[in-house]
């Protein structure tokens, strides 16, 4: 399989939720994001998809969390504003808007460097 990342940031800030269903103090990160995408064959141009336009569908994503609080997104009032949250919101949003031929591997968040979480989901078993 061949594959191909972008990667991209938001500023944000987060509280999460505690198990005694108190909060941390708010606190932010510069985030980064990793979208990994794949494909089993090239297309006519010799590739996975175009790099500027795998970079634009994940941007548009995390456009709404740059400079916000992740708590006051509609998602996160509903589920803790972590980074496995983050990061199977921003796959199970870009998943949506790849070529058919493209297959969404996985998607990378990062808080702060050392601290990262990945969701990733086997789409090739989901298609048959």
């Amino acid at each position: 399989m061949f594959t191909i990342s972008v990667e991209t940031h938001f500023w944000a800030s987060h509280r999460l939720a505690l198990p005694d269903d108190s909060k941390e103090p708010e606190h932010h990160h510069n985030w980064s994001v990793t979208a990994d995408v794949g494909s089993n064959s090239l297309n006519s141009m010799g590739l996975v998809m175009d790099f500027s336009r795998l970079e634009k569908q994940l941007c548009s994503i995390v456009a709404e969390f740059d400079n916000t609080t992740l708590d006051s997104i509609d998602y996160f009032k509903k589920n803790n504003s972590s980074a496995e949250n983050v990061a199977g919101y921003i796959y199970e949003k870009l998943r949506n808007k790849l070529p058919k031929a493209v297959i969404l591997q996985s998607v990378r968040v990062v808080e702060e460097p050392g601290c990262s979480a990945m969701f990733s989901r086997d789409e090739s078993a989901e298609q048959k």
